[in-house]
């Protein structure tokens, strides 16, 4: 069921080759993608792990993010994990922007161009080559997860020649990988005045905040998995915690947002009222608006008026 237009996969599961928490700058590079994700907007954000998990975990928990293993992280091809990523979100976007981990120096204008391309495939190009991140339509997942060809996603992308649309952005941070460090160091300034942005985070409160990111996603992965434990697993909350959340986010609404079916033959599951879907659709919906509002003021404000350049 769609509730939001554009989501976001994270590939960090290869204990071979992902490097997840190298550090450029003060922040890890998994960090640095999911900031560039949500600076454009991006919700939900899938990070496929494996290596390091229980870090990248510590590392992103508070950031909003779903965290979905890749079991084979000792040698995984990295198509694997775009199609565990990919299968996860399927039906749930318009669109789908996929990254490796390893390639965490593109700039989040670079990303906002892409989305505001038309295309199956879209695909930024700098100095005539491609790089990440891709951006992917909803009516080519199918046909990526069921591809069996080889050369992984790169083989599919070009075997989809009238589907695919480079955009040329003047961004080499589209090519960059871990394998150069100080490449990525060189342009570590330059980056962080690109990810230079207004962070504005919703929450509801009266006496004390009972609604924000946290018990959105929570909310939201109990609408996917029908199940407080398994929205828990993916988020890396306890489940004490969770029903805590939950429990005064109800008091607080004065309705219940979550219906709890206990027992059975198949066992117990818990799911959004339709009320508490309205409640979560809604609020998607006002994040959006207010993300756009402020995103356009900001940029006429501080940087159509040359503070910032």
């Amino acid at each position: 069921m769609k509730i939001n237009r554009i989501g976001g996969v994270i590939a960090a599961a290869s204990k071979k080759d992902a490097e997840p928490l190298l550090q450029i700058g003060t922040i890890p590079i998994i960090k640095r993608i999911v900031i560039s994700f949500q600076q454009a907007g991006i919700f939900p954000i899938v990070v496929v792990t494996g290596t390091q998990e229980e870090e990248v975990k510590y590392q992103l928990s508070s950031y909003g993010v779903i965290f979905i293993p890749n079991e084979d992280c000792e040698q995984p091809e990295l198509f694997d994990s775009v199609k565990i990523g990919l299968q996860y979100l399927l039906g749930k976007c318009d669109r789908i922007v996929f990254t490796p981990v390893n390639v965490p120096m593109f700039t989040p204008d670079t990303l906002n161009r892409l989305l505001a391309s038309e295309g199956g495939i879209i695909v930024p190009s700098c100095r005539s080559r491609g790089g990440h991140p891709i951006v992917l339509s909803e009516e080519v997942i199918p046909q990526i997860i069921s591809y069996s060809g080889k050369g992984g996603l790169r083989s599919f992308i070009s075997s989809m020649g009238d589907r695919r649309t480079f955009i040329p952005v003047n961004d080499p941070g589209i090519h960059m990988t871990v394998r150069d460090c100080s490449q990525l160091e060189a342009c570590l300034a330059k980056h962080n005045q690109a990810l230079l942005h207004p962070t504005v985070q919703l929450s509801l409160q009266k006496e004390s905040v009972f609604f924000n990111t946290r018990i959105k996603l929570l909310l939201y992965l109990i609408l996917d998995t029908h199940s407080v434990r398994s929205a828990c697993d993916r988020m890396a909350l306890s489940y004490g915690k969770a029903w805590d959340m939950l429990n005064k986010l109800e008091a607080e609404a004065g309705y219940p947002m979550v219906e709890r079916k206990h027992g059975g033959r198949r066992g117990g599951n818990t799911t959004l009222t339709p009320k508490g879907f309205q409640f979560l659709r809604n609020w998607l919906l006002l994040e959006d608006k207010v993300f756009r509002f402020t995103q356009n003021e900001f940029s006429a404000l501080f940087y159509d008026s040359g503070i910032f350049t």
